[in-house]
């Protein structure tokens, strides 16, 4: 199973605004839409993390390379691209005249840390702080971006410092959420005719038994995986549990 943990990093909309308060900005006030501006990402279990930029490799090569990457993956792992990076692309994609990129299946550890848990604020920073994980990478917020779009050659070395980190946070909160996270894709899918149980979340083959789970008129057997601790229960029911008297 090829994991691709992914974050990018974006240009701001440009506009004309009649106010600095919150308001409403009309398209035709729009002096120049946002674009991405780079991105890093790292195949799960390798060291090396891939980082295109505008800056460096302009922008058809690297959506290209970020198309390639998703083209190639079967699962990715990011925080808020469901709803922000992976749209992002595909905006992207579409304007470099580029077909959809395979299918691949999508952990948003996000959506992950507002569904089980509350947390203060669900910030990645914050998010990762709590938990011991470390934090983002410290910059001048949005002056490094004015910085960037100026072609300044050190805000562009501390953005590929800042998005590499992300990466790097990204693949050590999943790690640490992974038992937490709910209809994980099924790693056992990727292993050729496993010879014995295999965690859905982790893929380990170190699982136990623990007990059984009823779920309606059926009875599982119910396992734990020794590694990543995530709750796992067979696919099929078992044997002899049916009865005909319970009613549905």
């Amino acid at each position: 199973m090829r994991v691709l943990e992914i974050d990018i990093e974006t240009a701001p909309n440009i506009a004309y605004v009649w106010s600095l308060f919150d308001t409403h900005v009309p398209i035709d006030r729009v002096v120049a839409p946002g674009y991405t501006l780079c991105f890093a990402a790292r195949w799960q279990g390798e060291r090396e993390i891939i980082f295109r930029s505008v800056w460096d490799h302009g922008m058809k090569r690297m959506i290209d390379n970020a198309w390639t990457l998703l083209n190639n993956a079967d699962m990715l792992v990011h925080y808020n691209g469901k709803k922000f990076d992976v749209p992002t692309l595909n905006r992207e994609f579409v304007l470099q005249g580029l077909t959809p990129p395979s299918n691949y299946h999508e952990v948003d550890l996000y959506q992950v840390v507002k569904r089980r848990f509350r947390f203060a604020s669900n910030k990645l920073d914050f998010v990762a702080q709590e938990l011991g994980l470390g934090t983002k990478v410290r910059h001048k917020g949005m002056q490094m971006w004015r910085e960037v779009l100026a072609g300044e050659p050190k805000a562009q070395r501390d953005m590929e410092r800042y998005n590499k980190g992300d990466v790097k946070l990204l693949s050590s909160l999943y790690t640490r959420l992974q038992p937490w996270i709910p209809n994980h894709p099924n790693r056992g899918m990727w292993i050729e005719d496993p010879t014995s149980p295999v965690c859905r979340n982790c893929g380990s083959t170190d699982v136990k038994k623990d007990g059984t789970e009823t779920r309606f008129t059926l009875r599982y057997q119910r396992y734990k995986c020794n590694d990543c601790g995530a709750n796992l229960r067979s696919r099929f029911a078992n044997k002899g549990e049916r009865n005909a008297n319970i009613l549905v």
